[in-house]
């Protein structure tokens, strides 16, 4: 019995060494370029409801809206369905009338 009291003090220290790893964190995760991820904003882009989709306003609204990056989505297009919090969708009508914008 004096055998196994001797390693229990070990295992206490190896399941706390354990546990401290699996501590969640609050804090934003920083990106490749040190700066903390943001996420996209499309409420900051909905004043371009209605305009005409060109490459110059998918980069102007990119930037306002703080994504990483964005498509432009016209209603044949097939697109993915993974979800991402960093990606601007602008959805067009098919003269390129922009309906509806969203991130994800």
């Amino acid at each position: 019995m004096k055998r196994i009291n001797k390693f229990i003090p070990a295992a206490l220290a190896v399941a706390a060494a354990l546990m401290a790893g699996c501590q969640f964190s609050t804090t934003a995760t920083p990106n490749t370029a040190g700066q903390p991820s943001a996420r996209c904003d499309s409420k900051a882009v909905t004043h371009l409801v209605g305009q005409i989709a060109t490459p110059e306003l998918l980069d102007q609204a990119k930037d306002q809206a703080g994504a990483r990056t964005a498509r432009i989505l016209r209603p044949d297009d097939i697109v993915t369905l993974e979800y991402n919090s960093q990606r601007l969708n602008i959805n067009t009508d098919s003269a390129m009338k922009i309906e509806r914008i969203n991130c994800g």
